[in-house]
């Protein structure tokens, strides 16, 4: 009978589908990395989120592993090539938590322009500060979405609902996505350069990584508002 390893709190929901398949579980989330490093070798399988690392002497210590699974879309806590080169499958799920994702891009989107946290923590100090946090409205402003795949897709579908003018930098985004999804395809500058909101879905790579900096930040508006509901490493450098 194959064996998994579950490292990370995933739904109970996720034992019970293993086990009516066939497949033993072990269900141990909060593991240290050296108590993962000492059983791996017990395991056919590894289903990890964000918590555990597949580093590479984790997956050349999996004498037995012939897949990692992640629950989530990012692969970037997992080594590719590592696992290349032992014969073990990564798999994600890139679709899982996509409207989630967007939705809440666009709920902090909303308390950007509302000033909502600021205005929630004075109201419970007993201030009712109208005027300081008069916000600003998103109609009609312009939406720069920085990667429209699954998730960027989705947010500008909620941008052009919200009568944005939706503006979407992807180097894989065709024109004809681009008319269906009721977005404008930029490049990247004229993009920095437009948007008074900016929302980042990109996976973490070597072309992301400090993607928004001093250089990008000087050529954007005064006043733009940024979210980033991807990875944190994968766009913002500390200024």
């Amino acid at each position: 009978m194959a064996k998994v390893l579950i490292s990370d709190k995933l739904d109970p929901l996720a034992v019970e589908i293993f086990e009516k398949n066939g497949i033993e579980v072990d269900f141990k989330p909060g593991l240290s990395p050296e108590e993962q490093l000492a059983i791996i070798d017990q395991y056919d399988g590894l289903a990890v989120r964000s918590a555990t690392t597949a580093t590479p002497e984790l997956i050349r210590a999996g004498k037995k592993l012939k897949v990692i699974g992640r629950a989530g879309i990012g692969v970037d806590n997992i080594d590719i090539p590592t696992a290349t080169e032992n014969g073990v499958v990564v798999m994600n799920t890139p679709f899982g938590n996509s409207i989630t994702t967007a939705e809440h891009a666009i709920a902090m989107m909303f308390a950007l322009a509302r000033q909502i946290p600021q205005a929630n923590e004075s109201t419970h100090a007993g201030k009712w500060e109208k005027k300081r946090f008069m916000g600003v409205e998103l109609y009609n402003k312009t939406l720069g979405v920085i990667g429209c795949g699954n998730i960027g897709g989705i947010a500008a579908t909620r941008g052009v609902g919200l009568k944005m003018h939706v503006i979407a930098f992807d180097p894989y985004l065709t024109e004809e996505r681009a008319a269906d999804l009721g977005v404008t395809k930029v490049e990247l500058d004229e993009l920095f350069e437009r948007a008074d909101f900016i929302t980042i879905h990109v996976p973490k790579n070597d072309k992301t990584t400090n993607l928004i900096n001093k250089d990008s930040i000087a050529k954007m508006k005064d006043g733009v508002r940024i979210i980033n509901c991807a990875r944190g490493g994968s766009s913002m450098k500390p200024i």
